[in-house]
């Protein structure tokens, strides 16, 4: 299964007084590390959305082993999962220091392919199963 990898230094506004981030902010990591997947997965999030596709979160979940603190570089690790109907991708993370083994924090992001017009969840049209199913296999990861 290809993994993406996606790097961020932990600013100091993301911080606490303590020196630690702030847990709230991993959901922003999740999100850049996701859509940035998508993009070298062939599929820019605003060409979904051009297709008339939204991709609201449906599930999520993150547990914290271990803190991260202001200017540590990051690696977030992230692999996804194509539901079998088609209608909901898994995106699972592990945040690491940067060369380091121990796991920070790790979580995951459930999304479903929503028909802008239509107002309700879809299967996901074939092009992007395709894409999606390419980046999984590590044909474009």
């Amino acid at each position: 299964m290809a993994q993406f990898l996606f790097e961020h230094r932990v600013r100091y506004r993301e911080a606490d007084p303590m020196g630690i981030v702030y847990h709230a902010h991993y959901l922003d990591y999740f999100e850049v590390a996701r859509t940035e997947a998508l993009r070298k997965a062939g599929l820019p999030y605003k060409s979904l959305e051009d297709d008339g596709l939204f991709m609201p979160v449906v599930d999520l979940a993150i547990s914290y082993r271990h803190p991260a603190k202001y200017d540590d570089l990051l690696e977030i690790r992230t692999r996804l999962t194509l539901s079998e109907s088609a209608t909901r991708v898994t995106f699972d993370y592990e945040v690491v220091r940067k060369g380091e083994k121990d796991l920070l924090v790790t979580g995951h992001v459930t999304l479903c392919f929503f028909d802008r017009k239509a107002r309700r969840p879809i299967r996901a049209p074939e092009r992007i199963v395709s894409l999606l199913n390419e980046f999984v296999s590590g044909e474009n990861a």
